[in-house]
């Protein structure tokens, strides 16, 4: 396989693995939610405690992404494999 291709599929590997953790935190924190802080929280907090629910998970695989990734860049020489994503590009001078 060629670099492009290894980018693509590099891509495409990374876009799932940042969804499966971003439900997999969702998950973790509506258990931890529902066992936790619902007994203790009155019945109108219900409102706020989803899109906070949501917003943390997203935060907390950005984070987890980011680990792997600074993992993954230590093991693998990744010029070697993988094609730029973004290329500067060379600006001409128009006489």
């Amino acid at each position: 396989m060629n670099k492009k291709t290894n980018t693509l599929f590099f891509i495409i590997g990374a876009t799932i693995f940042n969804i499966i953790i971003t439900v997999l935190f969702f998950i973790l924190l509506l258990v931890l939610y529902g066992a936790v802080l619902h007994p203790l929280l009155p019945q109108s907090s219900g409102v706020w405690i989803m899109p906070a629910i949501f917003v943390l998970s997203i935060v907390g695989s950005f984070f987890v992404y980011r680990l792997a990734v600074k993992i993954l860049m230590k093991k693998v020489d990744m010029e070697k494999y993988f094609d730029p994503i973004f290329v500067k590009r060379r600006h001409s001078r128009r006489s």
